[in-house]
């Protein structure tokens, strides 16, 4: 498996294109403080959906900043993408590492203990447990799982895969990331709270900060 840099993860949604243009908003996280991108896009085409993931592919080209696909497989395959973050009802870790390869970066997303074992014993690099809390940037007909809910599925993967980044997500502003951090995120994914920012550098430079100080003082 890859060692991912959980740390801050920018995910670019494609509700976000009243802001700017995808590829312009992942550059500009790339360049001040995410680790990792995560395109999603939960109604459009196809071919809609390789065109802007190849887009954002280009305009990172040169960061080192890794980009996955939400959910599709194929998506990621035909547009290049470094690898995948999968739900529960999409297709299956172990099918999606044969088709991308070992080189392929891929990720599951945790809402409950069923989603934990999973991700515990199949071929994924990281998992992102959520929602934490309420979002609105989401439809999402679970309940939040709340920072103590975290901590525990958290704890059962820290058991099971040890070496295994492990991120939060859903209505994480900047004054949340120390509690999840000290619950055991390694990290955090965020949409609103950077894109929708005033000044989106400004709002990525302050979640890294955040987050990397929030982390050496979880240190032992």
């Amino acid at each position: 498996m890859h060692k991912v840099d959980y740390r801050l993860n920018a995910l670019v949604d494609a509700s976000l294109g009243d802001v700017a243009p995808l590829p312009e908003l992942a550059l500009a996280a790339a360049l001040n403080g995410a680790t990792i991108l995560q395109y999603r896009d939960k109604h459009g085409s196809t071919r809609d959906m390789i065109d802007n993931a190849r887009a954002v592919q280009a305009a990172i080209a040169g960061t080192g900043v890794p980009l996955v696909i939400n959910d599709r497989v194929d998506v990621a395959l035909a547009s290049g993408a470094d690898g995948v973050h999968l739900g529960a009802d999409d297709m299956d870790a172990q099918t999606a590492r044969r088709i991308l390869g070992e080189k392929a970066i891929i990720g599951l997303t945790v809402k409950n203990r069923a989603d934990a074992e999973r991700a515990a014993s199949m071929p994924v690099d990281y998992a992102c447990i959520g929602g934490v809390f309420e979002t609105v940037s989401k439809v999402n007909p679970d309940k939040p799982v709340g920072v103590d809910g975290f901590s525990t599925l958290r704890a059962f993967l820290r058991e099971s895969r040890p070496e295994m980044p492990v991120g939060a997500i859903a209505g994480i502003d900047l004054a949340r990331v120390p509690a999840v951090i000290d619950a055991g995120a390694d990290g955090v994914a965020v949409i609103s709270a950077i894109f929708r920012a005033a000044d989106i550098a400004s709002a990525a430079r302050d979640f890294r900060s955040t987050i990397d100080a929030a982390l050496k003082a979880r240190q032992p």
